[in-house]
């Protein structure tokens, strides 16, 4: 596989950005728990070049916020048709599906797996996922697999270098 052209990741959220739990507090809100290797990497993704969305089927304040936190430059919540969305998301940007890593675990995330050039599924995702997938994580969702992706693709891309590892200790989380 050419992973050269990969240039967009486009993630879902819950049981990929967080473990896909969902609890709800005191005022009703959904409260999330996200990685802080996937974020690392995500910036460091981004001061490759590279780009990122999110696709989720949820909306949340927290992802919102987070997402502003790493930079990530598409949010796409409560998506109810998610190839669509993401046909609309490489619209926008420009890119073919040559382009593109998708980062799923649940069958909402199956159509837009099944156009990207490499699709991926956590660990934790359920079987059909896994089974339309190219890479399936050792990571859990929540759990530095979105971290694993990256560094997978900066490899075969030979953008994982000392260099780029000393820049990415400077960046924060």
């Amino acid at each position: 596989m050419d992973f050269a052209p990969i240039d967009l990741l486009i993630l879902d959220v819950d049981g990929v950005l967080t473990s896909g739990q969902v609890t709800f507090g005191e005022e009703g809100n959904a409260e999330r728990t996200f990685d802080v290797h996937d974020g690392c990497c995500l910036k460091l993704w981004h001061g490759c070049g590279r780009r990122s969305a999110i696709l989720s089927g949820r909306r949340s304040g927290a992802v919102e916020r987070r997402a502003g936190e790493l930079g990530m430059g598409t949010v796409l919540q409560a998506v109810a048709d998610k190839l669509s969305a993401y046909q609309d998301v490489l619209a926008d940007l420009g890119l073919g599906d040559e382009g593109v890593c998708y980062v799923g675990d649940d069958l909402p995330d199956l159509a837009p797996m099944g156009r990207c050039v490499f699709p991926v599924a956590v660990r934790n995702a359920v079987p059909a996922v896994k089974q339309a997938a190219r890479y399936v994580t050792r990571r859990s969702g929540g759990d530095g697999a979105v971290a694993e992706v990256i560094e997978l693709i900066l490899r075969k891309q030979r953008r994982w270098s000392r260099e780029v590892l000393l820049e990415a200790a400077s960046i924060g989380r």
